[in-house]
């Protein structure tokens, strides 16, 4: 009886004493919470974790969950995916002394397996950019800039874009980024100037068109040259080729001539002959004193009868 009254004293004395403990285990269940709260971090895709121990790295988290140890270590993060930066309002001067404002764009990436030099270096992927790329894009961007009159830098923006891109790609030469493209997306003049050259530039156009319709002309004056050229040529050898069957046919006919006068030369009787068969049969109806009455053989008609 009396070891029961003994259990009983002590419970309720526990119980007595237990709403004064409550307070320091709520303490130690919220400490051993959050102690479990930050043993755990995530590091989302597109992103790398450089995992520091009392301020020194030690290591890149990869994405998916880590562990590390609360209130010794801190994990920052910093994106590697592609990331661009856009410059609005970039004034400078072209080479002939016009004042022009770029916009500029630049494309870069850092490396994932040296996001932990970028920290070391610059503290995080906004140190990186100001420290590093801003500076050598708006340096190298107005000295390029420089070198275009500002025609040129409108009518060859592509070539503008390749040397202030290869010129910052040579100045940003780390590791652990890479500058994927820079582009000059806008370029703007004063008001006047651009009017004055879009003038100059209609004028130039014009003077080409022209150019185009005279020497379409020449070569049209040219064709018509040509052909002429061509049909007096044919002409030519028309006629040359006509005087040459004259030329021929004069030279048979004098060879016909010369071969039967050699003919009659050579056979006088021949010439009696073809005066008879020339003879139409009709005497003279006069005659010349002393003249030679023609002579006309009938005997071998009669002969015949």
């Amino acid at each position: 009886m009396d070891e029961f009254e003994n259990l009983t004293t002590r419970g309720r004395s526990g119980f007595a004493r237990l709403p004064r403990r409550l307070p320091a285990i709520a303490v130690l269940a919220v400490a051993a919470a959050v102690l479990l709260f930050n043993a755990f971090f995530t590091v989302d895709q597109g992103y790398r974790g450089v995992h520091l121990r009392l301020g020194a790295v030690v290591g890149i988290a990869q994405p998916g969950l880590g562990i590390k140890v609360p209130f010794l270590d801190r994990v920052v993060m910093i994106r590697v995916q592609t990331n661009s930066k856009i410059y609005e309002r970039m004034e400078t001067y072209s080479r002939d002394q016009q004042l022009a404002e770029l916009k500029m764009s630049v494309t870069y990436r850092l490396v994932p397996e040296l996001v932990d030099q970028v920290y070391a270096q610059y503290g995080s992927e906004e140190g990186l950019v100001t420290r590093l790329i801003d500076r050598r894009v708006n340096e190298l961007a107005r000295t390029v800039f420089g070198q275009f009159n500002a025609v040129e830098a409108i009518q060859e923006r592509s070539r503008l874009n390749r040397q202030i891109f290869e010129s910052v790609l040579a100045a940003v030469d780390r590791p652990m980024v890479e500058i994927e493209s820079v582009q000059v997306e806008d370029i703007a003049f004063s008001t006047a100037y651009e009017q004055s050259v879009e003038a100059r530039m209609m004028a130039e156009v014009e003077v080409q068109r022209r150019s185009q319709e005279l020497e379409q002309q020449r070569i049209q004056a040219q064709i018509v040259v040509t052909q002429a050229q061509g049909d007096a040529d044919a002409k030519v050898a028309a006629a040359r080729a006509q005087a040459e069957a004259t030329r021929l046919a004069g030279d048979a006919e004098a060879s016909a001539i010369r071969a039967k006068g050699e003919a009659l030369r050579d056979n006088p009787e021949l010439i009696a002959l073809t005066t008879a068969e020339n003879w139409n049969g009709v005497l003279p109806s006069t005659m010349v004193p002393g003249g030679t009455l023609p002579f006309i053989d009938v005997g071998s008609g009669r002969s015949g009868q």
